[in-house]
């Protein structure tokens, strides 16, 4: 297949794609049919009942990726009729392709496209999910060093800073500070929330935050004063954790922030260099 063919089939298939309401990409089967070489309906069908068996063996639903609609269509005298059709997603279509006939070009081009589709989507939520966490870990930096500005300010030093924060780590996990390192491996050297989960960094510092809040309102002035609100702080988050079924000291460790934030930072480099970099790992 010549880069000429693939860059028009490339070009077809992203100018059928369609979007819901809700910002779900779709392509309508009949549409399919005919990118994917398929002269008739009934062929068609079999391929994509093959795709919805495999569908659910992998796991899923195949209600949500195949859902079947009607389209009017004209007919010869001016009038119209309404004919079956299937919205597709691009999971659908890749697994359509996979079950359809593989002596057709077009079904050897469209294994590939959705294939790399479907990667690329994956790795773009992926690295969504880790900027999370880093805006996350860097909140939480930014919050903690505010209360210790504000522990510095009514109490006329920060040294209690470290205490305030491990009795806000005992009421939040139910355990110590040292005892989550133990349980996470994180070195000696290292803070327990660079390791942490993003549920719990913005667990910590909303806490936190609320510490912050309380203890200007009310003009505390002590350590004892400051910990006891921070422990309540914590207490309450925890409460609404469990409330949730999300158990604190339960949850494994995250990847090390420091080197996700080197990932991320070395992607965006590769990506301002060759704007295909993307495409390309996807498609490894």
């Amino acid at each position: 297949m010549n880069a000429e063919i693939v860059q028009t089939l490339t070009t077809t298939f992203e100018a059928h794609a369609q979007q819901t309401e809700g910002g779900i990409e779709y392509w309508l089967a009949r549409d399919v049919q005919h990118l994917l070489g398929y002269d008739e309906w009934r062929n068609f069908n079999a391929a994509i009942s093959k795709a919805k068996t495999a569908c659910e063996v992998s796991g899923h639903r195949f209600a949500d990726h195949f859902v079947g609609v009607n389209k009017m269509v004209d007919l010869g005298s001016g009038s119209q009729r309404a004919i079956e059709d299937i919205m597709l997603t691009r999971y659908a279509c890749y697994l359509v392709a996979q079950n359809g006939d593989p002596r057709k070009q077009e079904i050897a081009f469209a294994q590939t496209y959705f294939a790399i589709q479907t990667r690329r989507a994956e790795l773009i939520e992926q690295r969504l999910l880790e900027a999370e966490r880093v805006s996350a870990r860097q909140k939480l930096s930014a919050t903690e060093k505010e209360l210790s500005e504000v522990i510095f300010e009514q109490t006329g030093g920060n040294e209690n800073f470290a205490l305030i924060r491990s009795k806000g780590d005992q009421a939040l996990f139910g355990k110590s500070t040292q005892s989550m390192k133990a349980q996470w491996k994180v070195p000696d050297n290292r803070p327990l929330a660079d390791f942490a989960p993003t549920i719990i960094l913005k667990a910590k510092d909303f806490a936190t935050e609320i510490t912050i809040f309380n203890a200007r309102q009310h003009g505390m002035q002590s350590e004892s004063a400051i910990s006891s609100e921070h422990i309540t702080n914590n207490e309450a988050v925890r409460k609404t954790l469990l409330e949730r079924g999300i158990r604190p000291e339960s949850l494994p460790p995250a990847e090390d922030v420091k080197k996700v934030e080197r990932r991320l930072a070395s992607e965006e480099k590769k990506c301002l260099k060759n704007p295909d970099a993307l495409s390309s790992a996807a498609s490894e």
